[in-house]
């Protein structure tokens, strides 16, 4: 994108609040945060029809006319389906990578990312601290602080709450295909198996979710480590892959899997995994008590 100087920005719009027409704002290029039509946006929703867009959306202009949202993906979309034709915006003059790190940064603490969301931003943001890093020596304003002699793998960890070694995975996370990306968020594979699948090639790949298909299983860490070093000695097929999935896996059980969004719109916001899980379950407590003193006790009615 080619750079707007402060200058060509009105001075009484620098830095204020101001009212913008929502068809002049346009999405991130990239952005890799889901814009999702979830219990959040339905609260996010209520909140603007009620109050207004409370906290305003930080934009950056375009020479076209337009304005590229930094931070308020979510409020745009909450606001345009509520009926509002204009939202308070705060205009701010940023360079691509300046705009990559304040994009990355305001939304990379928010609750329940899915994997494929952090990899993407981890990805973004390493990508644009890199760049930086081979221009410290002129760089100054915002992202001067993130220049301090550190690694930039050490930098993503401290500032998205994940190890250095933990950053590394998401950013090999990255490499899979949509398709295995959807299978990991949805859970119907580990994070750990992903890692190790990411190894293979895009072909590989894509034939591993026609193996899992056709033996209607995903696979185990092990599982995985063995196609990534059958990959790496150019022996993994099609074959090998269905041959390696329809193996019994040592005391496997049958699991019952729930999107993220499936539960958090039966619970309050602030639940964690596990207070959901201990919910559950004692629900199920309470019903199976239940069923029983229905049944007068008796297991074989």
């Amino acid at each position: 994108m080619e750079i707007v100087s402060q200058n060509q920005i009105p001075k009484e719009e620098r830095e204020m609040i101001i009212e913008i027409a929502i068809e002049r704002l346009r999405d991130f290029k990239r952005h890799p945060f889901k814009v999702k039509d979830d219990w959040q946006m339905r609260e996010l929703k209520d909140s603007i029809a009620k109050y207004g867009v409370l906290i305003p959306i930080i934009v950056r202009p375009d020479p076209d006319g337009v304005y590229e949202i930094i931070s308020g993906h979510r409020r745009k979309y909450a606001a345009k389906e509520v009926g509002y034709e204009k939202v308070p915006v705060i205009i701010r003059v940023m360079s691509d990578d300046e705009a990559v790190l304040a994009m990355i940064d305001s939304n990379l603490q928010r609750d329940q990312l899915s994997y494929s969301e952090k990899a993407f931003a981890y990805k973004m943001k390493y990508e644009a601290l890199k760049k930086v890093s081979r221009k410290r020596k002129n760089v100054g304003g915002q992202v001067g602080h993130y220049l301090k002699g550190k690694k930039t793998i050490e930098i993503l960890g401290e500032e998205g709450g994940d190890s250095a070694k933990q950053v590394q995975r998401y950013l090999k996370i990255a490499d899979l295909i949509p398709e295995l990306l959807e299978r990991l968020d949805e859970g119907g594979i580990s994070f750990n198996p992903a890692y190790e699948i990411s190894f293979l090639s895009e072909l590989e790949q894509k034939s591993l979710i026609d193996a899992m298909e056709y033996t209607q299983a995903s696979p185990s860490l092990s599982q995985a480590q063995r196609m990534k070093r059958l990959s790496k000695e150019k022996a993994l097929t099609l074959k090998e892959m269905k041959k390696i999935l329809a193996e019994i896996k040592k005391g496997e059980i049958s699991r019952v899997t729930f999107k993220n969004e499936q539960l958090h719109q039966y619970f309050p916001k602030n639940y964690t995994a596990e207070m959901m899980k201990k919910e559950i379950l004692d629900i199920l407590q309470i019903w199976m008590n239940h069923y029983w003193t229905r049944k007068g006790g008796n297991e074989n009615v």
